[in-house]
């Protein structure tokens, strides 16, 4: 939608659950959640809803997608390895690592605007 609230349209058309939506550094790709295949993945699109594409594949919940400054990495947590954990991979779901590792939940990851030198 425009700024104003204009213009709204919808983008997705699943019947379950598409949330968590988060733009892409230059503005051509929006990460998100969705549930449409039994569980939650991570999911991009173009922003006006064309090239849905599934990122995570596994019987986990895999949620919460923050772009990287730079808009090469995704940031997400997931419940994979028995509770939440923060994990990052390639804008193309390639590479999926885990970044946290303790008993307690890791969730709702974000990048620092500015990356460290």
């Amino acid at each position: 939608m425009h700024a104003d609230g204009s213009g709204q349209r919808r983008l997705t058309r699943s019947p379950a659950d598409d949330a968590e939506p988060a733009w892409s550094p230059d503005g051509l790709s929006i990460a998100y959640e969705s549930g449409r295949d039994g569980n939650f993945d991570i999911y991009v699109m173009s922003p006006d809803g064309s090239e849905q594409r599934r990122l995570t594949r596994n019987p986990a919940a895999d949620a919460e997608p923050d772009w990287s400054p730079d808009g090469r990495r995704i940031v997400f947590d997931s419940n994979r390895d028995g509770n939440a954990e923060i994990y990052v991979m390639n804008a193309d779901g390639s590479r999926q690592r885990r970044l946290t590792r303790n008993s307690l939940e890791d969730d709702w990851p974000v990048w620092s605007p500015v990356e460290s030198k």
